[in-house]
């Protein structure tokens, strides 16, 4: 029986890790369809370490960041555990670990265990205030537009699967307790689980340890399955996002080399533009599609977790304007993904007529941005929706002229008197001799 079981695992676990290849590898393919770009990321391991791993940022609102951060250790303290799980399964074996030291080790054993059931119990109670926030509090930002259908229902799924996993970890343990009594003194399991269950028979018992052995083991390999086509995929990409974070001062924007040398020309008449090579390509200014972005927007764009922080603090969305910086991330992810599954299908020729600016993000959406940051400030993990914004803007702009004629004028004086107000430049400091 143990030998049949172990074959099946073994099975599931091929079968998984070849799925979780396939889609871990197509959306490496669709984040490298992005431009390159220079990243100034002198701190990146530090960033890495306080942002992804930290989560420095999240302490802004100390409720969600205690809350999020019960979930987020029990995540990361029950791989100990779920390394025995899948040696169990691999080798055919029970509590594998357990067996295989004594004395202190058993103690120091048991005292992880105890330490994985108490933060399983705070991630459970966590996992049931994160549902009521979405579905009866409704919090403002976590129900917007954007979140209708698959977002929400996302959502719930991977909370729902968080309490199926920590339920089976306390069957599993409960029902190995009550089967060894006096055995393994897990803190919870042997004292409160267990005594529940001392009444079944010892096949009973059995089956039950086993269906929690495997019900929580088929949920994790299901969850990482899952994970590439959810917004938890975040749980991955936040350290490289994080480690590749631009540290140039925020609102910076990056000059292109061919605006900054006709400006340099205006004013320098000795200036000499650098050549263009014949047969050179015409040099086409922001982004009008997914695949014109750079690369690292395309990874912000993965690592999104859809929270909504961002979108609350932006004063566009505040003040009723169109723009959420969460659905631009969010439509970058979509549309990138489609490209990626038609240049798969199609070749490197796929144009199915369509484009992120204008079928998925709208003109009223992006020129309703004030450039103020506050998005990338609210970010965990400092997520750029700002960059994605003002390249679509300087395609709009720059290659289809549709600016808002406020602006035309301001242009219109820039080009014509090297400054935004409409008077010759021989008369700009005329002010100080009226005061």
């Amino acid at each position: 029986m143990h030998f049949i079981q172990q074959l099946i695992f073994i099975g599931v676990l091929a079968v998984v890790s070849y799925f979780v290849y396939k889609k871990g590898s197509a959306i490496y393919r669709n984040i490298n369809l992005g431009k390159a770009t220079k990243i100034d990321n002198p701190n990146g391991f530090k960033n890495m370490i306080l942002l992804a791993l930290g989560q420095k940022k999240m302490f802004q609102n100390p409720l969600p960041a205690i809350l999020h951060l019960a979930v987020y250790l029990a995540f990361i303290i029950t791989q100990i555990e779920l390394i025995e799980i899948f040696l169990d399964g691999i080798l055919g074996q029970h509590r594998i670990l357990y067996n295989a030291v004594g004395g202190i080790g058993k103690s120091l054993y048991t005292g992880i265990i105890n330490f994985i059931e108490i933060l399983s119990l705070f991630a459970l109670i966590a996992t049931f205030i994160f549902l009521a926030r979405r579905n009866l509090l409704k919090v403002p930002r976590l129900v917007m537009d954007e979140m209708n259908g698959w977002p929400k229902l996302d959502a719930n799924l991977i909370l729902i699967a968080e309490i199926w996993l920590v339920f089976c970890i306390f069957l599993m343990n409960g029902a190995d307790a009550a089967l060894h009594p006096g055995k393994y003194g897990f803190i919870i399991s042997s004292n409160f689980v267990a005594p529940m269950l001392s009444g079944f028979s010892e096949g009973t018992l059995q089956f039950l340890e086993r269906f929690g052995w495997w019900g929580h083991i088929l949920m994790v390999l299901g969850f990482l399955v899952y994970l590439p086509f959810s917004k938890h995929l975040h749980i991955m990409l936040a350290f490289p996002n994080a480690y590749f974070l631009n540290e140039k001062p925020q609102g910076k924007v990056a000059n292109m080399p061919a605006i900054a040398n006709e400006v340099k020309a205006m004013f320098d008449p000795n200036f000499k533009p650098p050549a263009v090579e014949a047969g050179a390509a015409i040099e086409k200014f922001g982004a009008k599609d997914a695949d014109e972005l750079t690369w690292k927007n395309l990874l912000d764009a993965y690592s999104c977790t859809e929270c909504g922080r961002c979108t609350a603090a932006c004063p566009a969305n505040i003040t009723g304007k169109l723009l959420s910086p969460r659905k631009i991330m969010m439509d970058t992810r979509d549309r990138i993904e489609e490209i990626g599954k038609g240049k798969e299908a199609e070749g490197e020729d796929f144009n199915d007529g369509k484009a992120l600016l204008g079928d998925f993000i709208t003109e009223e959406e992006i020129m309703a941005c004030t450039s103020c940051n506050a998005c990338v400030q609210e970010c965990p993990v400092s997520i750029n929706p700002l960059d994605i914004i003002l390249q679509l803007r300087r395609y709009q702009i720059l290659e289809e002229s549709k600016s808002p004629e406020e602006w035309n004028v301001m242009f219109n004086n820039i080009e014509n008197n090297m400054a935004p107000w409409q008077f010759s430049p021989m008369d700009r400091d005329k002010w100080k001799d009226e005061a």
